[in-house]
This record gives structure tokens, sequence and C-alpha cells, in this order.
């Protein structure tokens, strides 16, 4: 079977049984600051396991795009060396929120696994595992189905820890927990490895294939295990695992997915299409790097962006090991894209700016690897002895993408060694900052459990009665709440919007009689709406009944600028093209902010189409449609999903300019188009690797910003004693004057400096038999000062020279070495001694060297350093 029949099957399989389809999510964790990418099909699913959301179903089936290759969960470096682990896979998976539990879930898994009419595999291939103390699990599996005894292992705590198993599953700390149960594949006896338990067990000869989650307890911070009222089923199954099963073979290289993709990889690189880990490694990493960069990440130098680059650097030097000589990378995305775009069609829709981006990035790796190896030659300079010390390669290797592998040539060709224990030393360290610094901790059981739901009323109505619900202060929760007291209130029903797809919450208060609350922010946890706020006069009850006002004028301004931030995307897909992707957003009444991927910056000619192309939408003064749908039925008629957000069975399909913008959004809008009235963009700018921000106003705000302008401009047009019609014509005169002005003053300071030379050359002192010059001139900029040391260079034919002085209220320091005295004397070194003295910084080449400083009442002590640094070296 190939890997499409099998995730097809799958699926088939599980909605017999009941269960829904459900489309992969982002590998960017939705609303989850825990983890760094969706490294699991339970992750989209966590909070129905935490009970803090509810779904229309309570079975569900999904195959999951994962990537493990940072933080927790990192298989990066063992990448192309197994026959199993990836940094992107497909996992399998069938869930169940309270409904069925282990019964059903063991039965699914071997039906769909041995049955003639699914996978047909052999019964006497599979063993399967359990937790030691799970009799429950075990006689499932021995009586009904059939497992023999000798193929059931019992796995217990490691270390004699209570829970730490590799069969038992915990989501943290706390919270959510309860014993596994895993099928494992026996590939036979001519594949070395032992089964599950054993001192082989890390060999290839025995795959697990699936993995049954039975989440039944609630670990609290006291480390008591309490019941859950309605255990749930977390299972998975990789599917490149299974594909090598069915496509009888050992490694995950080998089936039909990678084949194609491996072929690929050879004819960009020009190699032979042999069983080299490198080819496994540009292979796997071509999925990776394109499912991320389709799901919004960009190549930067932290988090997810650091860890995309890191993948993209190392599949680059791979390819240069299999002989690439040029980019060859982004070559791969079309084999990829025929392979797996149909299952995942934001491979084809995002498949030009896939290419773009690495391409890019393999380019600068190119310009990298070149400083880095500078780096390591200054390095090796300096080293003595025959060993390269760890710190160096990992310093290499963190800061400029160097494998150790890569050190280790350059080493090898040199007669030298890496110390290799120092460098894994340094990676171990790394690795428990990361784990330190991540999220993982959470105590699950400190999160407040709101049951029920507020009823939303605000695309209707401003304001409604509504009973209190809940009352929480200080995160706790209380029956009243007094005058002053900073609250948090859950009412039954709310004309209030929460927080969410980029619009703010909203403001305005609760009152009653001799009650009133001010209401500053509103969010939204699980199904329920949180009013944060102050209680300004009287008391507040569970259970008492007040009316909750909208603040009217800011919500209306916040819609403006929301339904603003619609047409604007939609004007950016059409002007910049429709590689552009939303990455974040921010709406309130005063402005919008709208974050998108775009790889340069937005010209002048683009601002001005885009603004053009909102304003006419505006002028049309269309109707703002919204319809309720099911998610596909959604996505069928083109509507955008907005970045990091997370979709219930119904979604709301907002349209509007006739169709010209249509996208997911629960948010409030403008009733039509005209409402907007004008639109302004106020600044375009960059705010990360391939991210631009454009910020805008609209409504009266717009009205204001231009009204502004104008008055800038008539004040312009009086300095310059212009009017309307010739204001640039002044401008670009005196521009022109001022222009002509600095450079007559260059040419003088040239002059003066060349006979300032002339003069200092007669000040040159020997030291030990060599020319030495030092000398403070102030008012000099740093280029200045470096043409001087030339022409001194030239009159004394033979010196070591430093020049400093005082310029904006900084030292400026500038040294120079004449060819013949560099291999004695280093114009780098001297310039690291003298700045040392006023407390600054500075290096450079043998011959010539910048630095600076801040001691100005210092710079003549530093300045005296040159005749004590050329006697020493002498």
């Amino acid at each position: 079977m190939k890997s499409a029949e099998i995730r097809e099957a799958f699926f088939r399989f599980f909605e017999e049984k009941g269960h829904t389809r459900v489309a992969s999510s982002s590998l960017i964790p939705a609303n989850d600051p825990t983890l760094l990418f969706t490294n699991a099909g339970m992750n989209q699913f966590k909070d129905c396991f935490l009970g803090l959301e509810k779904r229309a179903y309570t079975r569900a089936v999904s195959s999951q795009k994962c990537v493990r290759a940072g933080g927790k969960h990192n298989d990066l470096e063992n990448v192309g060396y197994t026959a199993r682990h990836h940094t992107f896979f497909e996992m399998l998976g069938n869930f169940s929120f309270g409904d069925y539990f282990k019964h059903d879930a063991i039965r699914y898994a071997w039906e769909f696994l041995t049955s003639e009419q699914w996978l047909n595999l052999p019964k006497e291939k599979l063993w399967v595992t359990v937790y030691e103390t799970d009799d429950e699990a075990y006689n499932i599996w021995v009586k009904e189905m059939g497992v023999p005894h000798e193929r059931m292992i019992r796995i217990g705590d490691n270390g004699g820890a209570p829970y730490a198993s590799d069969n038992f599953w915990a989501m943290g700390d706390t919270g959510p927990c309860g014993p596994c149960t895993e099928i494992f594949f026996d590939h036979g006896e001519h594949i070395w490895g032992g089964p599950p338990g054993s001192a082989e067990e890390d060999g290839d000869r025995f795959i697990e294939i699936w993995n049954n989650v039975f989440m039944q307890f609630n670990r609290t911070a006291d480390g008591v295990m309490h019941p859950l009222p309605a255990p749930s089923v977390d299972t998975g199954m990789g599917l490149e695992r299974i594909s090598a099963i069915m496509q009888d073979v050992n490694s995950n290289y080998d089936i039909d997915l990678f084949k194609n993709l491996l072929s690929a990889v050879a004819q960009a690189v020009g190699c032979a299409n042999d069983d080299n880990p490198s080819l496994k490694v540009i292979a796997d990493h071509i999925r990776s790097c394109s499912f991320l960069i389709a799901d919004g990440v960009v190549p930067s130098n932290d988090g997810r962006g650091y860890v995309l680059r890191r993948i993209i650097r190392r599949a680059c030097r791979h390819g240069n090991k299999l002989g690439a000589s040029d980019s060859f990378f982004y070559k791969i995305v079309a084999a990829l894209v025929q392979e797996m775009g149909e299952a995942y069609p934001e491979l084809k829709q995002n498949q030009a700016q896939i290419e773009r981006i690495l391409k890019t990035e393999e380019e600068q790796f190119a310009k990298t690897l070149e400083q880095g190896l500078r780096i390591l030659e200054q390095d090796l300079a300096g080293l003595t002895g025959s060993v390269i010390p760890g710190a160096v390669v990992f310093k290499l290797y963190d800061t400029y993408g160097f494998p150790m592998d890569l050190t280790a040539d350059i080493a090898r060709e040199r007669e030298l060694t890496v110390d290799e224990d120092g460098f894994e030393a340094e990676m171990q360290a790394q690795r428990e900052r990361a784990r330190s610094a991540s999220n993982f901790g959470i105590d699950y059981n400190a999160l407040i459990k709101i049951d029920g739901e507020t009823e939303f009323l605000g695309y209707q109505a401003h304001q409604a009665d509504a009973k209190v619900l809940m009352i929480l202060k200080d995160g706790e929760k209380v029956s009243t709440a007094l005058e002053d007291d900073q609250v948090v209130i859950v009412l039954e029903r709310t004309p209030f919007y929460a927080e969410s797809g980029g619009q703010v919450g909203d403001c305005g208060y609760l009152s009653a009689d001799n009650m009133r609350i001010e209401i500053t922010d509103t969010t939204k946890s699980g199904n329920a709406f949180l009013h944060h706020g102050r209680v300004v006069q009287g008391t507040v009850q569970v259970g008492d009944n007040v009316n909750a006002q909208v603040d009217a004028q800011v919500r209306h301004a916040t819609a403006l600028n929301h339904s603003a931030t619609h047409i604007l995307h939609a004007a950016l897909r059409e002007v910049l093209g429709e590689h552009v992707q939303q990455k974040g957003s921010l709406v309130d009444s005063q402005r919008l902010r709208f974050d998108f991927s775009h790889f340069e910056a937005v010209t002048a000619e683009q601002i001005k189409a885009l603004e053009e192309r909102v304003n006419q939408e505006i002028r049309n003064n269309t109707e703002v449609c919204t319809e309720l749908t099911d998610i596909e039925t959604a996505k069928a008629k083109g509507a955008l999903a907005l970045f990091g957000e997370k979709y219930g069975d119904q979604v709301r399909v907002l349209s509007m300019a006739d169709g010209f913008s249509v996208e997911l959004c629960g948010g409030i809008h403008a009733q039509r188009t005209g409402d907007i009235g004008l639109f302004k963009i106020t600044s375009e700018g960059g705010v990360a690797a391939g991210v631009r921000r454009i910020e805008a106003v609209t409504g009266e705000a717009a009205w204001r910003w231009l009204t502004g302008a104008e008055e800038q401009l008539k004040q312009t047009m009086s300095l310059v004693k212009g009017n309307r019609e010739n204001v640039l014509d002044k401008l670009q005169a005196i521009l022109e004057q001022q222009r002509s002005l600095e450079k007559e003053v260059e040419q003088l300071k040239a002059k003066a400096a060349s006979a300032a030379g002339s003069d200092l050359a007669t000040a040159a002192v020997e030291v030990n038999g060599v020319k030495v010059l030092s000398a403070r001139l102030d008012n000099l900029e740093g280029k200045e000062l470096l043409a001087l040391i030339d022409q001194l260079k030239n009159k004394l034919g033979s010196a070591v020279i430093l020049l400093g002085g005082v310029h904006n209220e900084r030292i400026v320091f500038v040294a120079g070495v004449t060819k013949d005295l560099t291999g004695q004397f280093k114009a780098g070194d001297l310039m690291k001694q003298a700045t040392a003295v006023v407390g600054g910084k500075g290096g450079g080449r043998p011959d010539m060297a910048q630095g600076s400083g801040v001691e100005l009442a210092k710079l003549d002590a530093a300045l005296a350093v040159t005749a004590e640094y050329v006697a020493s070296q002498a």
C-alpha cells in the first residue's frame, strides 16, 4: 500500500467507528506557549482533555503533521543516521473525549492492523507492551485479542521513580496522565535488535508503530493520582513507520514518500542516488522546512525561526558534503509538492514563497560560512597544542551554524583533532538551558476551570441584562466583591466582545442598583467570557442581575479598523502577491496594525497602490456579509483563516467588497465598507526576517492624521518661502546647496589633513630602531584619520602609527603599521591596548585598525601606549 492509501484507510476505518475526521492543525501551536512546534496529534485537542473545551463530537480521527527539531522533543541529530528518525513526520491518531476507553481503543488498533479488510499484518509479528501494573489492559490483550503471553511485555518505572515509565504518559508534572500500551512490529532476525525492555531495544528489529494512551488520572502537585470522571484516549501511529512495514522495507527512507525526494535531492546536488546519509538528511529536512514555511515560520535568530534556520543550514552543509557547488535546496520543493501537495494543499499554494525563502537563506548561509571560516582561522592561529577546544567548536556550531563534522574536517587537514567531549558538554549545557527556559512545568490544576459558557450577544447588541455566574479576585473564586476590588466577572450572557483574532476586548461597565463595575478588558477562557474591571461603587455577588453596557463609541471605532484590516489583507495579496500571509494583527479604537509575510520592503508606489485599492472599496460602500457554515465549506469558498486561531465545527465567514475579501473571523465589523470613511497607511517596516508590518488609521483618526500632515506642509512652505506648487523645488534647491557646502568642507578638511600629515611626520621618534608616531587630532572623523594614516605611511616609509582624538564627545582611534613591519607588530593588537585605557574596544587587520573609547581624560595616556607597545615587541 502507498502511504496515501494507508492514510486514507486509517481515516475510513475510524469514520466507520463513529469518529469525526479532523484536519491537521498548524505546526505553530494555537494559543499554546508550552510548545515550540506541534509534535503530536493530541496537541490540538489538549483543551478537550483538560476539560477546558467541548466540541460537537466525542470521537475524532486525524493525520497530524508534526515537527520534532527543537526544545524538549528534538530528533535533529539522529536524522539521516537511523532508520526511523525524522524532523517532520505524520502522526495518525484516534481520540476519545470521555467516550470509549481501553477495551475499544485496543480492539480498534488490533482490528485495523490485523484484519484482512484493512492492513492484514501477521499477528505473530506483533508484540505489545503495557504499564507494569495495568492488569486491565494486559488481560484485554491476552484474553480478548489473543496475544500470547510470550509477546506481552510489562514495562515498569524507570529507576524506581513512581510513574516514570516509557509506558506511563503525562502531559506535564501535573494534570491528566495515565498508562499506555504500545504495539511493536518485528522486522525479523536478520536485523539487529531486541524486544522493548531488553538490552538491545535500541536496535531496528522491533519498531514501535502504535501507542494507546489511557488518560485516567489527574496528578496534583502533591503527587496524588485522582481518577478522572471521564477517562479519555489519545493514540498515535507514525505514517512513515507503518508505511515501511506495509511496503516491506526496513527503513522509513525506502518508502514511496521518500523515493522521489531522494532522487530529486541527488539531481539537485549532482551526485549519485546511493545510500549516503546526507541524502536522507536533505530529503527529511526539505519536508520540515517547507511545511514550517507554509505554516508561517520564517528564518530568524530566535525561537521557531532559529530552529528553521538551523535545519536549513544543516541541509545545506550536507549538500556541500555531497559536492553541491551552488544553491540547490530550494530546487527540491517542486518534488515535495508533487509528492504531498494533494494531501496538504498549503504546500502548493505557497510553493513560490517556500522556494524564495530557502534560496535566500542558502545564499546567506554561504556568506556566513565564509565568515565562520575566518573566525576558525583566527582561533587556530592562537591555538597551543593539537586539540581544538570544545568551546571553540561549540561557538562555531551555535553562532555560525558550523556542524562539528565540518570543524573536524578542517582540523584533520591541519593534522589537528577536536575535543568532542568538551563539545558535547557545551551541547548538554545548552539543552539544559533550553529545558529550564521551557514552559512545560505548568501546573494544569492551577488553571481556573470555568464550567458552562457565556452566550455572546454582541453581534446584535451593545447592552444586555445578565446574571453573574462567577466572580474571581486574585485568581480565586469568591462569592462577593467590594468597592475598589479588582475583579473578573463571568456572566451567563454578554454583549462584550472577548479579545480574539487581533481585536482587543470590549470595555464598558456593569451596573445595578447602587453598584457599578468599570470594565477595561474582556477575554475568553474556554467558552466563558471574562470581564476584567474594578468595582467603583457598591458590592456585587454571584447570582446578581446586572446590566452590561459596552462603550459603543470605542467599539464602533474598533470595528471600522477591523474591517479595514480585512480589506488591507486582500489588497496586499493583490498588490504584492498571494504569498502574503497574515502573521499577526492588533485592532483597537485608535489604529490597526497588520503583520504579513513578505521578503522585502514595500515600495512607495506599492503603498500608494494599497491605499488607493482599500479606499476604492470603501467608496464602493458594499454590504459586509456574514455566514455561519462548516470549516470545509468555508475553505471551498476561498475563506482565509486568521494566523494562530483555532476554529470550531461552525465558523463565521465574513465577506466584504463583493467577495474581494473573504475570511474566517468572529470579530465585530462595520455594516458597510463605506462606514470606514477613509483609510491611511501611517508606517511600514520590518519586524522580523521575512515579516513586514503596516500601521494605518481609519475614519476620524485618518482625518486627524491628514489634517496634521496638512499643517506640517503649511509650516514647511512658510520656512522655505514657497507654496504648494514650488515647495518641492525649493526644498531640492536647499538640499543641493547643502551638499555643495558639505563637499567644500570635506575638501578643506582634506587639505588641512594633508598639511597636518606633513607636519606630523616630523614628530615621529625611533624606538629600538623603529619609527613610532602617536598624535592627538581632535574634531576629525574616523574616515579622515584613516586617510591621514595612509599619507603618513607613505611619508615615513616604515612606521607604527596611532592617531586619536575627540569627536562628538567620543574618542576615535586609528592605528596603522606599514607592510614591512606587520610580521612583528599588529595594528589590531596596538588598538586593543590603547582602547583598554579609555574604556573602549577596537580591532582590525595587522596593517590597519580602528577603535573608540569613552574616558576622554585618559586619551593622552592611551596614545602613549604606542611607544610602550613597540618597545615590548621589538
